[in-house]
């Protein structure tokens, strides 16, 4: 029998052991401040990360009372932007089209976390870029180095590339587990979720 899966679980355990708790606490406070002054939150991701960040934006809003977005949850406006303008461009536009400003906030989900050099994710390099330049706070849960996002990002959780052959796989299913772990923190969760108000019902 192949042991694949077990070896697979025993890196995902590696790489959760590896995670810094201590940044993860900046992110939560940061995005506390976010709320409480009553930004917006713009979720960030391409890929399999776009399907992360439409999820999230669900949790933000309905457990934790955030207004948040994903752009790529308008299909219609991605594509258009996208055949019109090019795909580079289609996070930055579509914020400033949202007015993004400085009580406002950013979170990126991403396996590289962007970089103009290589050309790979650039749009969320503009996009970071155009946070940081409206005095928005940033947020990115990301692989490998970190990318761009770690570079200019007001915090960023990084998921150590320490599994050449399954960065992305680890990667991506890691920042599920840290997005449910922040929407979960006691200093965002404002919502119990279902099944857990369910079983305190009976329970009471």
């Amino acid at each position: 029998m192949s042991d694949f899966s077990a070896k697979y679980l025993s890196e995902a355990v590696e790489l959760i052991r590896a995670l810094d708790p201590a940044t993860i606490e900046v992110v939560v406070n940061g995005l506390a401040a976010v709320r409480e002054r009553g930004g917006r939150l713009f979720i960030l991701g391409v890929g399999g990360s776009a399907g992360h960040a439409s999820h999230a934006v669900n949790d933000f809003r309905k457990i934790c009372g955030f207004e948040a977005y994903a752009p790529t949850d308008n299909v219609s406006e991605l594509t258009a932007r996208a055949n019109d303008e090019g795909f580079d461009t289609v996070f930055d536009q579509w914020l400033r089209g949202s007015r993004i400003c400085a009580e406002d906030g950013l979170l990126v989900f991403s396996v590289g976390g962007g970089n103009a050099v290589a050309g790979v994710s650039a749009n969320l390099v503009r996009a970071l870029d155009l946070a940081k330049e409206v005095g928005a706070s940033s947020f990115g849960i990301v692989g490998r180095d970190g990318g761009h996002t770690a570079q200019v990002a007001t915090a960023t959780v990084i998921i150590p590339p320490r599994f050449e052959q399954r960065i992305t796989p680890h990667t991506e299913g890691l920042c599920a587990v840290v997005w449910h772990l922040i929407v979960s923190h006691p200093a965002l969760q404002r919502v119990a979720t279902k099944w857990e108000s369910v079983e305190a019902k009976a329970r009471s």
